[in-house]
C-alpha cells in the first residue's frame, strides 16, 4: 500500500485506548506505554526507512556536548513524502483524540512545527544522557504534556545498545529499558520527574544509526503541581558531567563555537 493511502483506523485506535488507558496511567516510573507493530501497514515503515536521510545528506541539527551527541531535523521541506505523510497522521485530530483517551489528558494539541521533534538519528558512539524535557513552548504558549517516539531500526540487536531508559523520580535506578526496534512506539507523559534517555554510547555496527520519529503534544494549561522548566539533565549514580545549569546553557551555544573551545583547552 502506498503511504499516501495510509490513515489511522479509528476503530483500531479506539480499541487500543480502551484496552491500555488503565495500564498507561498506572505505569512506573511514570505513565507510559510501549506498542509493538504500531503501524499496521508495515510497507509504510519500509518507505520511511528508504527515504530516511543519511547523516551527511541534509542540514541536520547537530547536538554535540557532554550530555548529548545526536542529529535532528524538523524541516518538512527536507523530508520525503512518506515521512511527511506519516508525521501528518500523528498530528491528525483522530490521533489526538486517541491520545486523550489513552492518557486522560484533555485538549491535546499537536505541534505542526515539530519543535525539538521530527527526525532523530544517533550515530555509533552517540548518546543522550538522562533528562526531563522542556515543558513550556514559548512560540505557541502551550504546555508540553506527551512524548511519542516511533523507532525505525530493523534487525536491531540487543548488543547494539541504544535502549530508551526510564528512571525513577529520585534517579536511584533505571526501572525500564526499551530496545529501539522498528515499528515500536513509545508514548509517555512529560513532567518534571519523567527522567529518560539513551545514556550509553551506541555500539551498533559502523555505518548504522539509531533512527526515530519524535512528536510532542501540548495542552493549554497543566496540573498546578507541575512546574514549568527547561530541559534538565541528571547524572546517574557514579556518573559525572557538567552541572544542570551549564548543560542547559550549552544547548544554546553553536556547536562550532564549542569545538573551538575544546581545541583551545586541548
Amino acid at each position: 500500500m502506498s503511504s499516501s493511502y495510509f490513515y489511522f483506523d479509528p476503530a483500531y485506535l479506539a480499541k487500543l485506548s480502551e484496552s491500555l488507558s488503565a495500564s498507561y496511567r498506572a505505569a512506573r516510573p511514570f505513565p507510559h506505554v510501549v506498542l509493538d507493530n504500531f503501524i499496521p501497514d508495515e510497507s509504510l515503515i519500509g518507505e520511511v526507512l528508504q527515504e530516511f536521510p543519511k547523516p551527511g545528506s541534509l542540514d541536520w541539527i547537530h547536538y554535540r556536548q557532554e550530555t548529548e551527541e545526536k542529529l535532528a531535523s524538523r524541516d518538512e521541506n527536507q523530508l520525503g513524502a512518506a515521512t511527511r505523510h506519516l508525521l501528518q497522521q500523528f498530528n491528525s485530530a483522530g490521533f489526538c483524540q486517541f491520545l486523550e483517551k489513552l492518557t486522560g489528558i484533555e485538549g491535546i494539541i499537536p505541534d505542526p512545527y515539530y519543535w525539538g521533534g521530527g527526525l532523530h538519528q544517533i550515530e555509533r558512539g552517540g548518546f543522550l544522557k538522562i533528562h526531563t524535557d522542556f515543558n513550556w513552548y514559548p512560540r505557541l504558549k502551550l504546555d508540553r504534556r506527551l512524548n511519542l517516539l516511533l523507532y525505525l531500526n530493523r534487525n536491531w540487536e540487543e548488543q547494539y545498545g541504544g535502549h530508551l531508559e526510564l528512571w525513577s523520580p529520585n534517579m536511584a535506578s533505571c526501572e525500564k529499558r526499551i530496545l529501539p526496534v522498528a515499528n515500536r512506539c513509545v508514548i509517555f507523559s512529560t513532567t518534571n520527574s519523567s527522567y529518560h534517555g539513551h545514556p550509553d554510547a551506541l555500539t551498533c555496527p559502523e555505518g548504522w544509526t539509531r533512527k526515530s520519529l519524535a512528536l510532542y503534544y501540548y495542552s493549554n494549561g497543566r496540573p498546578q503541581d507541575e512546574k514549568t522548566y527547561s530541559t534538565v539533565f541528571k547524572a546517574r549514580p557514579g556518573e559525572n558531567f557538567v552541572t544542570e545549569s551549564r548543560s542547559i546553557a550549552r544547548r544554546l551555544v553553536p556547536p562550532l563555537f564549542l569545538d573551538m573551545l575544546r581545541k583551545l583547552r586541548g
